[in-house]
Order: structure tokens, then sequence, then C-alpha cells
């Protein structure tokens, strides 16, 4: 585990904050999801993250993006903002399906929240990648993807600096099995199938942008 004796390393525990000027107002989101709605969420991640590392150094404990493997900590981000979205957002609930599709679905429309599958809601991802997001399957569906910045647990191993988490950028837009590449197993698996947005997709995303830490 990283050595935690620098100053730079107690910096690192509290997140940079949002871009006031960092959400788009023109940006186009289904079921009566709006930015505010995102941008409390996001928050209440920024707040959640700086009060765990904080604590977590007090105990002389690597932050969580420094000793989480880098997967499981994205989908922690992506889990946490399907939890935190339906909070300012009635209009949406996470789905109680277990490991159900999509991850938001709108409320009241299925039977308990919950859906198998279906192509009605936001899928939700977390990713420190700017492009070439994956899922298990190619699928229409609207994707909303929260891209961030931080440490990995690698860094300790190659000397790199810590560095405060931060959003980068959240992109969402409905996406059709066409904005998918299949690769590795066959298509008429759902369980093992692996694919990626391609570039059609992504051009749909980020130009339907909905934060941009950069604006």
């Amino acid at each position: 585990m990283t050595t935690l004796t620098t100053d730079g390393e107690a910096a690192a525990c509290q997140p940079v904050p949002l871009s006031l000027n960092g959400f788009n107002p023109n940006t186009q989101i289904p079921f009566g999801l709006k930015p505010d709605h995102i941008r409390a969420a996001m928050q209440e991640f920024l707040d959640f993250l700086g009060f765990v590392n904080t604590s977590l150094l007090t105990k002389k404990i690597p932050r969580l993006e420094a000793f989480l493997m880098p997967a499981n900590f994205s989908s922690m981000v992506g889990e946490f903002m399907n939890a935190a979205i339906p909070k300012y957002c009635t209009t949406l609930v996470k789905n109680n399906y277990h490991n159900g599709h999509p991850d938001l679905i709108p409320a009241g429309m299925f039977p308990k929240d919950a859906v198998q599958h279906d192509t009605v809601g936001i899928e939700i991802k977390g990713s420190r990648h700017t492009s070439g997001w994956q899922g298990h399957n190619a699928e229409e569906c609207w994707l909303m993807v929260f891209v961030f910045d931080s440490n990995t647990s690698r860094d300790a191993l190659t000397n790199i600096a810590p560095r405060p988490f931060r959003f980068v950028a959240v992109y969402g837009a409905q996406l059709t099995k066409d904005d998918w590449n299949f690769s590795g197993r066959s298509e008429t698996s759902r369980r093992t199938i692996t694919a990626s947005v391609t570039r059609t997709g992504y051009n749909k995303m980020a130009s339907n942008w909905i934060y941009r830490a950069d604006v």
C-alpha cells in the first residue's frame, strides 16, 4: 500500500470542485432528468469521497482510488450515481432487479420497479477513459458515462504523485446496436459478450455532452 507521509497525499483527499460553468443547458436528457439533478448527484459523490478519504488518512490507510482495483473503483462511481440520481430526480428509480438493464428506469413503469432487461431507461457507467467505453452487450439504450481522473492502485509502483479525484466530463445519448462493436465472444451469449462504443456512438454522446470540466 501507498506510504502516507506527504502533504500531497493529504491534499489529494479532497476532490476537485465541479466547474460552475461546466454543465450544458442545451443538453437533451430523457425521463425528466435535468443537469441540475446530475450536478447534485456528482456533488454528493465528491462529498462522500472527500469524507471517506480524509477519514482513511487519519488511520494511515490509502485513498479508495489508490487501493481498489481500477475496474472496481470505476464500478463504484457508476453505482453511486445509480443510487444518488433518483434522490434528486423523482421520475427515475434504480432498477431493483439484480444486474438488471438499464440501471435507471422510469418510476412506476415496471412492477416493483424491477426489470431484467428493457430498452427504456438510462444505463450508467463510470470510466477513466474518454472514449471506447465497454459494456457486456451491444444493445439499444440511453447511455450516460461519467468520465473521471484519479490515481489508481498501480500508481504507487511507478511513483506517480498523488492527485485529487475530479470529474472530467459526462456524456449521454441514445445508442443503437450499430453504435457498438463486438469483441471477444459470440453475439448469441448475453453473459459473455464484450462490446465497445464505436466512433459514431461516441460522436452522438459527445455532441450531447452534459458536463465538461474544461468549459
